[in-house]
């Protein structure tokens, strides 16, 4: 699903569900780069022969590597137009509550908290997000995200 609104028309969303984004499967590779480009080597995420014999039986995803993904699945759930900057505000709580192995299925489920003005133009949706995995009760990830766009 992948919601369309023009940014006149955002109030409209406050209290939506916004649905799941597609499935994404996480690889080694994908794993190997976040690791590269943060530095964080940590032999859980990068040792695939080590971690087999760890506490999850194999390497795991980065929880930040986790949360960063919720950038390019939250573009499957919504489009503003009308726009001429966006902006990832923050975050008002994450937490981690399962790991991801190395070849799950991820997806992300949205819904919109609030919407309300913010000088300069703007607008400021806050965002509780899910992010799941296939097969697994309990999700990788649960973040409430604050974004703003100005017109």
């Amino acid at each position: 699903m992948n919601e369309v609104i023009e940014i006149e028309r955002i109030q409209d969303l406050a209290g939506r569900d916004l649905g799941y984004s597609d499935w994404r499967e996480i690889s080694q590779h994908q794993i190997q780069q976040f690791a590269d480009a943060t530095g964080d080597q940590q032999w859980i995420h990068v040792d695939p022969e080590r971690a087999a014999a760890g506490p999850f039986g194999g390497t795991i995803a980065h929880g930040y590597l986790t949360l960063a993904l919720i950038i390019p699945l939250f573009g499957e759930l919504l489009e503003v137009r009308g726009v001429r900057m966006s902006v990832n505000y923050g975050l008002e709580k994450v937490r981690f509550p399962s790991p991801v192995p190395v070849g799950s299925k991820l997806r992300l489920g949205g819904r919109v908290v609030s919407v309300e003005s913010v000088a300069g133009d703007g607008v400021q949706l806050v965002l509780d997000f899910v992010v799941e995995i296939d097969g697994q009760d309990k999700p990788a990830c649960v973040a409430r995200a604050v974004y703003r766009h100005y017109a």
